[in-house]
């Protein structure tokens, strides 16, 4: 236990477990739901314990996995105090969080979240205080409107981050100071990654690749055109715009005024965006509908590009590309997740998860000519409908164990020898699935509140309370759960967020 956590916890009063209102109402501060749990119910953890929750996903791979002890067991879960917290914003995407970081002048547990309208904000993990915020120019002509993100922030990557990265929705990226909230506006900053900000939007999270933030456009509800889903690689020092990737008119290395191309739509619309592949050389994307030539069109598609030049290294589109195109099946509503023995998985709007093998997406070398098909593996999505969560992989134990929600059924995959078995399988919906300390959680959108289960049987240990949102998913780290609520298109400027705790 670090020292400044053994402190918090001697001098901890009474009077301190109690909501801060600082920030906005509060329910106040009450033991979670759950009771007791089968201590056998969690998977044992080992390493380091987990201090940082730096991007969507946990890591630039999108795994949203850990065995790092978390600081919460299960017999923690009835325990829990709920701080929840109300915010000048809707948090429709992920939280990150880093602990012991240097804020005003004082130190804090720092969870930090981008509303749909784009204010980034900072908060004390253990009160609810609300320590900074910072909001976007021009902020006061989009609230309120349908022209939103549910873009969810990153932090910088090393040693002890100085900087968060966030998006708005006039299409830019920013990176505020962790300490202050204050905007960096020297070099190319902020960084505006498109033309037409009314027509598209920034849904995905950021990711990071060493020296290079990753952002992703696609199209708003309705998919009114034009719009081109690309993908832009930014230098985190100087802002600089090192490559872009635009998924139609591709032959173009810049951002395009969208009229300009003659396709529209191909939007890069996943949770997860840009996934990274480890060593950092390449990316994988998937795209929503829009025309496929394999040349310079690539609608309903994966996508591996070379970093830094975002080069286009190989592709996979499926058979049925234009009957995908023409139902709005976006192949692209969930990102390419990276399973492990050279497979990806890649799944859709149309209900079908598909088994990639990464050395040859459509089933031959890269560098050949474009063809249809070339998966491993068919099988259907948990409910048998669309996925728009992004799946989490957990490798423990020298097995991989795939968990995916979707918003009819919870259900979890055994990956043996290029291939996924169900295991598990129940009817509760949920967003993005995370496995953190030997457990597994899973924010029910419809209902509200998390369900934690035991990853090999799925067994339900405890329901956290909450109220109901949209594509929020929470992060379990250095004894808090975090989990944003609301619905980004319901267009509020308030929101809450729970901040469960062990202490």
């Amino acid at each position: 236990m670090r020292r400044s956590r053994l402190k918090r916890l001697l001098v901890l009063a009474p009077a301190a477990l109690a909501v801060l209102a600082a920030c906005g109402s509060s329910s106040g501060s009450s033991p979670a739901a759950g009771g007791a749990t089968p201590a056998g119910a969690a998977a044992a953890t080992q390493g380091p314990a987990l201090t940082s929750w730096p991007e969507f996903g946990l890591d630039p791979q999108r795994s949203d996995a850990t065995d790092a002890p978390t600081g919460i067991t299960a017999a923690d879960l009835g325990k829990l105090r709920d701080r929840r917290v109300t915010v000048p914003g809707t948090i429709d995407s992920s939280p990150v969080y880093l602990a012991d970081a240097k804020v005003g002048g004082g130190t804090h547990d720092l969870v930090v979240v981008t509303s749909s309208y784009g204010r980034t904000m900072a908060l004390d993990a253990n009160s609810g205080k609300l320590l900074w915020t910072f909001t976007p120019r021009g902020y006061s002509s989009w609230v309120g409107s349908a022209q939103i993100t549910t873009t969810s922030p990153v932090l910088e990557p090393s040693p002890e981050p100085r900087a968060v990265f966030a998006a708005s929705p006039n299409g830019q990226v920013h990176k505020l100071s962790l300490a202050t909230g204050r905007e960096v506006g020297s070099g190319a900053w902020p960084v505006t990654v498109t033309r037409d900000p009314s027509k598209e939007k920034m849904a995905a999270a950021l990711n990071v690749d060493g020296p290079y933030v990753i952002a992703a456009t696609g199209g708003y509800i309705g998919d009114a055109p034009p719009y081109q889903g690309h993908v832009v690689l930014i230098d985190r020092e100087s802002g600089k715009i090192a490559a872009v990737f635009n998924t139609l008119c591709a032959q173009r290395r810049a951002i395009i005024v969208p009229t300009s191309c003659p396709q529209s739509d191909s939007a890069v619309l996943s949770r997860g965006g840009a996934v990274v592949e480890p060593g950092g050389k390449r990316l994988l994307v998937d795209t929503g509908n829009g025309f496929w030539d394999g040349r310079r069109y690539f609608g309903d598609s994966v996508l591996e590009l070379t970093v830094p030049g975002l080069r286009l290294r190989q592709s996979y589109t499926p058979r049925n590309q234009a009957e995908l195109s023409a139902n709005d099946n976006d192949l692209g509503s969930s990102a390419p997740a990276l399973l492990g023995e050279d497979r990806v998985l890649v799944a859709g709007k149309d209900g079908v998860m598909r088994v990639l093998d990464l050395g040859r997406l459509d089933g031959s070398p890269p560098g050949g000519k474009a063809r249809l098909g070339g998966e491993v593996q068919r099988l259907s999505t948990p409910g048998n409908t669309q996925l728009f969560t992004a799946p989490a992989v957990w490798h423990h134990g020298g097995q991989t164990t795939v968990f995916v929600a979707d918003f009819s059924a919870t259900a979890a995959f055994a990956f043996r020898h290029g291939h996924l078995r169900e295991l598990w399988q129940n009817s509760t919906p949920g967003t993005s699935p995370i496995v953190a300390g030997g457990l597994v959680y899973v924010y029910e959108p419809e209902g509200g509140g998390i369900e934690v289960y035991g990853p090999s049987s799925g067994t339900p240990i405890a329901k956290l309370p909450g109220a109901p949102g949209h594509w929020n998913s929470p992060i379990v780290v250095d004894g808090h759960v975090i989990e944003p609520e609301g619905d980004a298109n319901e267009h509020s400027g308030t929101g809450t967020i729970d901040l469960f705790s062990v202490r």
